[in-house]
Parts: C-alpha cells; sequence; structure tokens
C-alpha cells in the first residue's frame, strides 16, 4: 500500500456489524473531519482531470455533494448534485433503480447538463454500483460524456466496479476494502 492509502485507510472508522450484522460500514465522516486526509483525497481525485476541460462534477446524494463540492472547486467547474424523488425544485429527469429490497428513484435539474459537456460523477463509495449505475445512465440520458467515476473507497468483492466499466466508464478508487 502507498503513503497515500495508508494515510486515507487511517483516517476511515470501520463499524463492525453496521448496519446489520456480518457487514463493516466504512465511515469517511472521519476522513472529511481529518483537514489532511480530506485534502489529499480530493487533491488525488481531481489530479487526473485537471486541464482536460471538465464541465461539471456530478455529485451522489450525501456524501457525493460534500466531494463533488471539493472537487468542483478545485477542478474551476460547476456542479450538478443528483438526488432522490421530490428533492430537487426544479423541472427534473429521473430514474429508477433497484436496492436490496425494492426500488428506489434518483433525479437531477432537466437543465443541469448539456449535451456533449464532459462529466465527473462522484460518491463516497462503490459497492454493489446499484446507485452509480442509476446516476451515469441519468447522465448518459441528459447527453453527458461521462470522463470518469470517481469514489474514495472501492470495495471490490461486491462487483460495482466491473458494472459501470462495462458501461464504458472509467473508475477511479484511492483505497480498497476486500471482504466486505
Amino acid at each position: 500500500m502507498s503513503t497515500l492509502e495508508n494515510e486515507l485507510v487511517a483516517a476511515i472508522r470501520s463499524i463492525p456489524d453496521y448496519p446489520k450484522p456480518g457487514i463493516v460500514f466504512r465511515d469517511i465522516t472521519t476522513l472529511l473531519g481529518n483537514p489532511r486526509a480530506f485534502r489529499r483525497a480530493v487533491d488525488e481525485l481531481v489530479h487526473p482531470y485537471a486541464g482536460i476541460g471538465i464541465a461539471k462534477v456530478a455529485g451522489i446524494e450525501a456524501r457525493g455533494f460534500i466531494l463533488g463540492g471539493a472537487m468542483a472547486h478545485q477542478l474551476s467547474t460547476g456542479f450538478v448534485p443528483i438526488r432522490k424523488k421530490g428533492k430537487l425544485p426544479h423541472e427534473t429527469v429521473r430514474i429508477a433503480y433497484s436496492l436490496e429490497y425494492g426500488v428506489d428513484e434518483m433525479e437531477m435539474h432537466k437543465d443541469a447538463i448539456k449535451p456533449g459537456e464532459k462529466v465527473i460523477l462522484v460518491d463516497d463509495l462503490i459497492a454493489t454500483g446499484g446507485t452509480a449505475e442509476a446516476a451515469v445512465k441519468l447522465l448518459q440520458q441528459m447527453g453527458a460524456d461521462i470522463v470518469a467515476a470517481c469514489f474514495i473507497i472501492d470495495l471490490p468483492g461486491i462487483g460495482g466496479r466491473k458494472k459501470l466499466e462495462a458501461l464504458g466508464v472509467e473508475v477511479r478508487t484511492l483505497v480498497a476494502f476486500d471482504g466486505d
């Protein structure tokens, strides 16, 4: 593991048996509260995309808003919130996606992305990939050129990364936790 990976792993709190027995929850709120780790994570997420004409960073509710706002600032771009249904005040586009026990919907403002704009999608963690896959499809529906999907944490044994790569999206993660 690199020095950066060690620093980020040390800044992430692991909570066993949450939200249910057998699950280890990876909590990035401790990383967000650590100024050095937070800065290094954001810098590392944006570094490959500086200077290539990114127009927007799209963040998935809720921790993707925190990371996405910081990334958009660093890249001097706009920020697009992708939210749960019913949370945005203007005309929206929506997509349904599967959850472990049912279906949910997410949406974004209809005028948030112009066709052909280069967009980076961001959230804190990729596990099953269901939410990120839906966000990618929503952005594609709006004509976005998705340059990458970025996450601090990858849980590679669960397979979410592969779902996004199968859609032709580059996936960038900073640390991986196996077996979770």
